[in-house]
């Protein structure tokens, strides 16, 4: 054996061998991956944050007066009124954010699509399943922080704050912002080039939502075909769950119909989302 032949035979007797994952375990390091990748931008960007908690703020200031009718009290008056309107308006509100939020992921995604950005993703060896899911699920953390410090702003004015309770309702929240986020990013895949369709049926579909899930205003006074309507959308359960679970309560109807919603909504999501994904080109 030549001196050549046996330095080369032991340069591959001590190179390294590469481990290339697969399955679940390959799944979940690209989803954290891109995951990670999606929160640095979040974090780069703080004014972005900052301002999608300033508009809750503005609906709570807003908006809180206009109910004092039906709660029989003023915003900021003494006693049981302040704090009903609160409980009850300030789960709507932590709603609103995440269906804010997660709507408008895929105008990200047009973006990148836009800059090319998007397609050098996709030449990388991620799973497009994981990018799809490390994606949306970075709606989350956002979420958690602004519900929480909502809520604690409103303390002082007589919002009750149950920690247990309100960590699952936010966690319940997550789920449901996957499932929308998902359906944004496919919304935005089947608008690529066409960035005014994507704006249209996104607003097309935010607000009737949000009306009719009585996020806002109690839908008990409303007509009888606009409380008929509210049954066949998933943002309504999710909006009884929430209060109930804000109110401090778990063992509720409410609840249980808040999980299904969420879990239905985040299942035809990404089952949507991973099907545009993997025919993404």
């Amino acid at each position: 054996m030549t001196e050549q032949t046996r330095t080369t035979t032991t340069t591959q007797r001590e190179a390294p061998r590469i481990v290339t994952r697969t399955g679940p375990g390959k799944f979940f390091a690209d989803t954290a991956a891109v995951f990670t990748r999606e929160i640095l931008l979040v974090l780069r960007d703080p004014f972005t944050l900052i301002f999608s908690l300033l508009q809750p703020l503005i609906f709570l200031g807003l908006f809180g007066p206009l109910l004092t009718g039906t709660f029989g009290g003023g915003f900021g008056a003494e006693g049981a009124s302040t704090a009903d309107t609160l409980q009850w308006f300030v789960p709507g509100v932590i709603v609103m954010i995440s269906l804010f939020g997660t709507s408008m992921t895929g105008s990200n995604l047009l973006y990148e699509v836009m800059t090319g950005s998007y397609e050098r993703v996709l030449a990388t060896p991620l799973d497009r399943s994981a990018i799809l899911v490390g994606r949306a699920l970075k709606e989350f953390a956002p979420l958690l922080v602004q519900g929480l410090l909502i809520a604690v702003v409103c303390i002082p004015f007589g919002f009750t704050f149950h920690l247990l309770p309100a960590l699952f309702g936010l966690a319940l929240l997550g789920l449901f912002g996957i499932g929308v986020g998902a359906l944004s990013l496919a919304l935005a895949l089947a608008s690529k080039n066409r960035e005014w369709l994507f704006w249209g049926v996104q607003q097309s579909l935010l607000f009737p939502l949000l009306i009719l899930s009585g996020m806002m205003l109690p839908l008990e006074a409303g007509p009888s075909w606009m409380q008929t309507a509210a049954k066949f959308n998933p943002l309504t359960y999710m909006v009884d769950a929430e209060r109930v679970l804000f109110g401090g309560t778990f063992a509720d109807t409410a609840v249980l119909w808040g999980v299904v919603a969420a879990a239905v909504t985040c299942a035809v999501g990404l089952l949507v989302g991973i099907r545009a994904t993997r025919k993404a080109v």
